[in-house]
């Protein structure tokens, strides 16, 4: 066991000197809402209180649209350094496929690949996407893609084409679940896909802060002038939307470079890199201020409820002591009559002998009031007196019994204890794991 252990440790200790410090500060955020390993971790705290929080995701999504033959494909290929993907005229690409990395190479089908991306599980909705779900797993290192999923989609055509499912939503499904949308424009006669601007229109509606637009394959739009010709073309047609008529449009150049085949056209393609690791820093940012506010809602919906059991507390000791008044009226008006007409059956020498000097002159005293009240009632109306003091006892009563169910729920020793605990672990732990994330990014940040 003891080798096991070292076994262990030592490959934990390799694969966080192998990884960069955004995977693992994402990972560890990860782990501490799913995977802690004494069983406390956020999620399962807040499900305790009746919140629902998600688990942020260790890595970022990039969703890649566009006509067929756009060169997404490709794309993916160059930025993993490995052919998972097949490229071609035809098209190749007629589903929804996810290129990750993981320890192995391994390929997933349909309902898998749902079980590995839980957040894409609203696609169950558009009959026959699941059909076409598909996950490429990669060992690959290269560039920033052990914290990049890519999501190739199928290949954009007009006419005839007839899709197993509702493409046009599920792409912009995808896209909303997406952190970045590249939109691939081929420059070869089918940029101006209308079935691809029809939903680059309806992303830019819902999420067009993510949207990225590029000449693909550049260096095949023959010289300069051509090449300007072609993205006059391609944004002409975009400003004609209303919701892509933006201001400051950009269109970078971009194709995949080929030692073989150097050409003049200016490639961008770094800056697509560029935007897919500014992408990962300002997921990690977001990612630590979503782990904050995540444990202010804790601790606030824990000192909420512990507020509240005290206010049910206090609330509960008022009712009681309403309910015992109620009740002793009740029981006391009735046995105060009936004593009063007892004592009346007694000569004052008699009761003296029976209850003693000092009790007897108590109960006299006490019963005075009700014997001069009944002597002063007229006898026709003795019996309505009766009634009305026993509607008026049995009042009392019902007061006692609605005091008595008035009561709130309050929380156990053990509840509270365990609150208190969580309260203190998000506080005194969590957080201060949080701050260490933070210097953390802070010198990963200046040492770029």
């Amino acid at each position: 066991m003891s080798g096991a252990r070292k076994g262990r440790s030592v490959a934990n200790a390799l694969d966080t000197a192998l990884t960069t410090p955004s995977e693992r500060i994402l990972r560890e955020c990860h782990s501490l809402y799913v995977d802690n390993e004494n069983g406390k971790d956020l999620v399962k705290i807040a499900s305790s209180l009746g919140l629902r929080l998600l688990p942020p995701r260790k890595k970022i999504i990039v969703m890649i649209m566009g006509n067929h033959s756009a060169g997404k494909s490709s794309f993916i290929n160059w930025y993993v350094e490995e052919h998972i993907q097949k490229t071609g005229v035809a098209i190749e690409t007629q589903g929804f496929t996810f290129i990750t990395s993981g320890r192995k190479r391994e390929s997933l089908t349909g309902n898998a690949t749902l079980h590995l991306y839980p957040h894409f599980r609203p696609l169950l909705e558009f009959k026959g996407v699941t059909d076409y779900l598909s996950a490429e797993i990669s060992t690959s290192k290269q560039k920033k893609f052990s914290l990049v999923t890519f999501v190739d989609t199928p290949g954009l055509v007009d006419g005839d084409m007839i899709y197993p499912f509702d493409v046009n939503s599920a792409i912009t499904s995808f896209g909303e679940q997406a952190d970045l949308i590249f939109v691939f424009f081929d420059p070869m006669g089918q940029a101006l896909c209308k079935r691809t601007l029809n939903i680059v229109e309806k992303l830019s509606e819902k999420c067009g802060d993510k949207l990225r637009f590029y000449l693909s394959k550049a260096d095949e739009a023959g010289r300069e002038t051509d090449r300007q010709r072609v993205m006059m073309q391609i944004v002409q047609e975009l400003c004609r939307r209303p919701g892509l008529n933006k201001c400051g449009f950009e269109m970078p150049t971009i194709y995949i470079p080929n030692p073989q085949r150097p050409s003049r056209c200016v490639n961008q393609i770094d800056e697509v890199c560029e935007t897919i690791e500014k992408s990962i820093n300002q997921a990690v940012q977001k990612t630590l201020d979503q782990l904050e506010k995540d444990c202010d809602l804790i601790t606030s919906t824990i000192s909420n409820k512990l507020a509240q059991d005290r206010a049910n507390m206090s609330y509960n000791k008022s009712s009681r002591i309403n309910s015992f008044l109620c009740g002793l009226l009740a029981f006391f008006l009735p046995a105060l009559f009936i004593t009063g007409f007892l004592v009346t059956t007694f000569a004052p020498e008699e009761l003296d002998t029976l209850v003693g000097e000092g009790l007897a002159r108590v109960l006299y005293m006490s019963t005075a009031v009700v014997m001069y009240l009944w002597e002063w009632i007229p006898e026709d109306g003795q019996l309505v007196s009766i009634i009305v003091f026993g509607a008026m006892c049995y009042f009392f009563f019902f007061l006692a019994r609605y005091f008595a169910g008035q009561g709130y729920k309050t929380l156990t020793k053990k509840e509270k204890k365990n609150l208190m605990e969580c309260s203190e672990y998000v506080q005194d732990v969590i957080k201060a794991k949080k701050v260490r994330l933070d210097v953390l990014t802070y010198y990963h940040s200046e040492n770029q």
